[in-house]
Order: C-alpha cells, then structure tokens, then sequence
C-alpha cells in the first residue's frame, strides 16, 4: 500500500535527499505535503514536481504563494505557520511524518504529530534535545513511531537487537548485553587545527565539512563539536540510557557511522558512504529495505580507519552537552536555545567562533529555570527556551560591542 508522506523542512538538505527517494520510489510513496520558510522559490519547484495535496508556507506568505500556485494551474492547499505544520503533521491522510525542520521552530509539529500516532522520521534535533522526556513519553502514550534520522543514531538502531528497536526499555535488559553505544564524530575541518587557529576562524572555514554536505548551522555545529553534544543527549532520549553510558570517538573518514559494545567484547558497527540517504531509506522502509540511490561503500578502496578521543579543551562544547544532560531537561533547552543565538551571532560576524562555547557555558551557569520532567508540556519548555534566548542575546551583545 501507498506511504503517504509529508516532509516537514522539505527545502533544507535532508528534504532533498528524502525527495529523491521518494522520487525514485514513486509507486511505493506519495508526497502528500511539503513546508518550507525562506527557500520558497524552490518549495514552488517542489510543488510543481510532485504536486503534494498540501503545502504549508511562512503566515505571511499564504496568499501570494497560494495564488502563484493557482496561476500554475495547481491546486493546492495552502496553510501558515506553526498552527499550518501542526495541521499538516497530524492530517489523517497522512501515514509518515520526515520532521526535518532546523531549530526549535520544529518541536511543536514533531510533538502533536505523535499526539496523532504518527510514524515520525526524525531529523529535528530539538524535538529531544528540548523535549526528549516529554516526546518518547508521548510517543509511547499515543502508540507514535519514532524512528531516528541522523546517521549516527541510525546506526546504533540498526546495530541493536529487534527487541530494543520496538521497546527502548528492552536496553537494560540483560541478556541482550548492551554494554556501551559508541557515536562517532568526524571532527570537523579543525580537527588537526589548534585551538588558537579555531579561534581565527572564519565563515566559510567553519562551514566547509570535510565530509558531509549539510546546512550552515549544523555545519557549525560540526566544527564546534555542538553537534555530537546534541546527539549525545539525542541518544539518551532514543536508547534510555544515561549520558556515562555513551561514548563519543572521532572518526575522520565518516564510514563507521556508530557503534554498540556488547559484554561478550562484540563490537556491532554500521558501515557506509557518508550520504544521508543511506539513514533515511532504511527508515522509510523499515523493517523493510529499499535502494537509497548512495553510492556503495567500496571496501577495497578504503585506507586506515582512524579513531581519535576527544579533545574537550578545544571542543568545549562536548563537555557542555553532558553536563547539561546530567542537569536535566531544563539545561539541555537552555543550552540549545543559547547555542542557536550564538552560531546566529558567528554566522553574522560579531562573534568568533570559540566565543560560540564560552557563550554557551555562561547560559548554562547564569539562567536560572524551574526542573522539568516528563510532565511538562510544550508551554513550559517554549518559555524556558525564549528566556535563554534573550538572556543569550545579552551575552553576544557584550562581545559583539566590546561591553
């Protein structure tokens, strides 16, 4: 039977490599609705290829983006807004939801798409990183689907038994023998730079990954080592396991995309082609397989694999993240939303990109916000995430003007 699929964030990286799929795989799934922000000339392309039933668009760009549609001869319904991706996240025709909205514009979509049961593929960090206690309480709850998107945890549900795919609780069980999951990073383009070079570094350096084609932001994220922070607590969330239970190795070459340790001394990896394809398809499908159009990994032309232990003097932000985790849900918000403000900051020039950490650690210390716990709701996190923004605005304003 048909898939229909609706790919929150259809514009950015991730989009594109899930349409292609779906491109490629046509009598198997439909594209049922598309969102976009800024990219909405391409968002129009998109809409006049696959002709998806909805399309949700910035508030302020409703009508003209509806009547540009309607003068193309295509009709299709045209929404706004976050009250726009919600409607589209949880329309009943819809059987899959690719959340791959950047930020924490994404959460309350991925959110209320579980609310509705849906099988959710997830690309949106902060949906964990803001949510985790309240989005796989809510998953569970409503009998949602959560499959993870990001290569790394993938990998990790690929690597593990059946049973802790279908319950996350299975982990702790002992006869499986999970010891350990091992994240890999790539170490970014500083990897073999020193910290005072990092700190010299410019835009386009920082945002010009060695390996994986991505989007500023998370390229940034990247070069900062923010990234493998985010998806450390991203996997606590996903496998139930506390942050002393994961390690994180750099792997320069990207083929290991991650790991499980077993107590028999079992190392279970998955190997591929760095090309985000490989995870979404095996996600789109599952349990099933189907071609993901990546090129195959060519295992005779591969050299040394490397791994290397983190420096967590030069990437600081590694060290944020698990102290945030171990703090509780209210840190790991506060230190997504103060992130955010400060890549913005680096992005824009009035930050370095070291300055990037030592803004992130003075949220953590400085803003003081009520515990949370899987009781929470969406009106609790979203206030404590405007708070560490502002608060953050303050501190990149002191840099940016010398204060």
């Amino acid at each position: 039977m048909t898939q229909r699929i609706a790919v929150l964030g259809a514009t950015g990286s991730i989009g594109d490599s899930t349409l292609a799929i779906l491109a490629a795989h046509s009598q198997d799934y439909e594209v049922y609705a598309l969102s976009g922000y800024q990219r909405l000339d391409k968002l129009f392309a998109l809409c006049q290829q696959f002709q998806p039933a909805r399309v949700c668009v910035p508030v302020s760009e409703v009508d003209s983006f509806a009547q540009r549609l309607n003068e193309a001869g295509l009709r299709i319904d045209v929404v706004g807004g976050d009250r726009g991706l919600i409607e589209i996240a949880t329309d009943p025709q819809v059987d899959t939801v690719v959340a791959a909205i950047v930020g924490a514009a994404g959460l309350p979509s991925t959110l209320d798409a579980a609310k509705a049961g849906k099988r959710i593929l997830l690309a949106n960090k902060e949906a964990l990183v803001m949510a985790g206690e309240v989005m796989m309480e809510t998953v569970k709850r409503h009998s949602a689907t959560l499959l993870p998107l990001d290569s790394e945890h993938n990998a990790i549900f690929q690597c593990l038994p059946l049973a802790i795919q279908q319950d996350n609780t299975q982990i702790h069980t002992a006869s499986h023998g999970v010891r350990k999951l091992w994240l890999t990073a790539s170490g970014g383009p500083f990897l073999h730079e020193s910290f005072a070079q990092m700190q010299q570094a410019s835009v386009a350096k920082a945002v010009k990954h060695p390996n994986w084609s991505m989007g500023q932001k998370i390229s940034v994220d990247s070069a900062t080592m923010m990234n493998k922070g985010l998806e450390l607590i991203e996997a606590c969330h996903l496998f139930d396991l506390s942050e002393e239970m994961i390690n994180v190795v750099i792997h320069p070459q990207s083929i290991i995309h991650s790991m499980v340790e077993y107590r028999d001394g079992s190392f279970l990896a998955q190997l591929g082609s760095p090309d985000m394809k490989t995870p979404i398809a095996h996600a789109l499908s599952y349990p099933a397989r189907i071609d993901s159009g990546a090129q195959p990994l060519d295992l005779y032309a591969l050299s040394g694999l490397e791994f290397i232990k983190p420096d967590l003097q030069k990437f600081a932000c590694l060290r944020l993240a698990r102290q945030a985790m171990q703090a509780g849900t209210q840190a790991t918000i506060v230190l997504n939303a103060a992130n955010e403000i400060a890549v913005a900051a680096f992005l824009a020039e009035q930050v370095r990109l070291t300055d990037i950490a030592d803004i992130n650690e003075q949220a953590l210390s400085e803003i003081q916000v009520p515990l949370l716990d899987a009781h929470a709701d969406i009106d609790d996190i979203l206030a404590i995430d405007a708070l560490a923004r502002r608060y953050t605005e303050t501190l990149v304003a002191k840099i940016a003007y010398g204060t």
